[in-house]
């Protein structure tokens, strides 16, 4: 939002004396306000309390959510620097960038280097604690979006201002530095995820209309900002993949012109204004709609509608997708509370009677921490512990290999158990025959016939892993040579299959 705005709806104009040209002493004033609790009476303090919460909901995600925040990115990075790990078909037909696991492969060398290369090693919406710390590129896509909206934001502001340097730079004709960050992060957000221009192209649009010297903004900044990281990607992913690849151009062909994604299943037109942004924005709800209101930032608000309705085009539709806008949801929510703590003891409330934005706070406490704790420490939990049971057994040498009988991708993969054994999942690989079931939906419609068909007596492998809800159709095929040997919680309610409310570990009897 514009420092213009949020000053002027903040509350009363400030003391005489005290404008624009003193923002220095106007802000080192407000920092020190006696009024506001003293974790947030200063930039620091609100900064360092951020990090420390988010390092916090780091540590405290237990649970598996997406299949890409490993095997799109820990998996990739993994086989980087050790040299085994599984690559899916995104990774066959060049539609992924390494640009993004080659952050967590710069990690795995340090921690490989130092020898500690082990398994062992504010007010809260509940879903971006849930999802903004894992390691899905839609992750650092809404870090980088955020990050450079500030930067494009501040270049608006500045070109508006009236300061001498301001004055000096619309003089002479530059741009200010801030906006040439934007662009660069902005490119850098594309090229993690190619549909990050979505976001952009409204943001960029709309300054560009009413931009004098629109020339010299695309030829001079975006033209040598986009060819220079689109040049140092496609040079890595070209000496990755071992021949020249344009990776965005591969995922815009296979993701929007062809629909390529649809093979994942589709939703309604409406869901993510129905169902999906709704359910993450949760009990923020009406808050950030009446923040909108008063804030009248009618841009922002237009940038949230314009990445939804563009999304709710594509048949297949992800919550993450639209992760990216979430936080400007809760700038407004911020508004709003805020907009409410000006207004506090101006009413004549009864004495010890709570307060407005006191029952707000609380409401979204109670309705969003419990939440986001059950979902980040128990709700799809089991696939990751069944991994790392697996990697502490492997370590003591007694997995020999393993088979996965269960929908594709539903645990992390060697990124996880770190040693370089024989392993087998479900392959979904998408077919270009319309109409051929991969292994996945071939072993879900009868899993008996499909393993004895598939697999024979099961006996070149030592472990078996299986959700409760399949281990019954097997059952008969295991019971002779196999025997339970782990069993862990990972949910009490389904999410898009029969309820799979348990991970069952089977090993070979004269494997014990």
């Amino acid at each position: 939002m514009s420092h213009r705005r949020r000053s002027n709806a903040a509350g009363p104009p400030p003391p005489e004396g005290i404008g624009d040209s003193s923002t220095a002493e106007a802000s080192s004033t407000e920092k020190e306000r006696p009024d506001l609790p003293w974790v947030l009476g200063s930039e620091r303090r609100v900064l360092a309390l951020a990090l420390a919460f988010r390092a916090a909901n780091a540590l405290l995600v237990r649970t598996y959510f997406n299949p890409d925040e490993h095997w799109q990115c820990l998996e990739v990075a993994h086989r980087i620097i050790f040299g085994y790990g599984h690559l899916t078909w995104e990774w066959k037909r060049g539609l992924r960038s390494y640009l993004h696991p080659f952050i967590f492969a710069a990690l795995y060398k340090i921690l490989s280097l130092l020898h500690l290369d082990s398994p062992w090693f504010m007010l809260v919406n509940w879903f971006m604690f849930f999802c903004i710390t894992r390691t899905l590129s839609n992750s650092m896509e809404t870090v980088l979006t955020v990050t450079g909206l500030y930067y494009w934001f501040v270049a608006i502001e500045s070109v508006k201002g009236t300061s001498v340097v301001s004055k000096q730079r619309a003089a002479s004709k530059q741009s200010p530095p801030s906006r040439k960050m934007a662009l660069l992060i902005a490119a850098l957000a594309c090229a993690i995820r190619p549909t990050s221009a979505i976001t952009w192209l409204y943001v960029g649009l709309l300054d560009f209309i009413q931009m004098k010297s629109k020339s010299r903004f695309l030829f001079l900044e975006v033209v040598p900002l986009g060819v220079f990281v689109l040049a140092v990607t496609t040079f890595l992913d070209s000496w990755m993949y071992g021949s020249r690849v344009i990776v965005p151009l591969n995922f815009l062909k296979f993701n929007l012109f062809s629909s390529g994604g649809d093979y994942y299943g589709t939703h309604v037109f409406h869901w993510y204004f129905s169902q999906g942004f709704p359910s993450m924005i949760w009990t923020f709800l009406p808050f950030s709609i009446s923040g909108i209101l008063k804030s009248r930032e009618w841009r922002l608000a237009g940038l949230i509608v314009w990445v939804l309705v563009v999304y709710s085009i594509l048949g297949h539709k992800e919550f993450r997708f639209v992760l990216p806008v979430l936080p400007f949801m809760f700038m407004f929510s911020g508004y709003n509370l805020a907009a409410m703590a000006q207004l506090k003891g101006k009413g004549r409330n009864e004495k010890g009677r709570l307060s407005r934005l006191q029952l707000s706070v609380i409401l979204l406490i109670l309705t969003n921490v419990p939440m986001a704790l059950y979902m980040s420490l128990y709700h799809q939990r089991g696939t990751e512990d069944v991994m790392l049971y697996l990697s502490r057994e492997a370590h003591d040498g007694r997995v020999k290999s393993v088979l996965f009988l269960m929908p594709c991708h539903s645990t992390p993969y060697y990124s996880t158990l770190h040693y370089n054994l024989p392993m087998r999942f479900l392959d979904c690989t998408p077919s270009e025959n319309k109409g051929i079931l991969d292994e996945s939906d071939r072993f879900l419609m009868n899993p008996a016939d499909f393993v004895g068909e598939v697999f024979g007596n099961l006996s070149s492998f030592s472990h078996i892993v299986l959700f409760e809800s399949e281990e019954r159709h097997v059952k008969l095929l295991l019971r002779n040579s196999f025997q339970e040997v782990r069993r862990f919680f990972h949910s009490h309610f389904k999410v898009d299959r029969d309820l799979q409310s348990s991970v069952v570990v089977y090993s070979q009897k004269s494997v014990l």
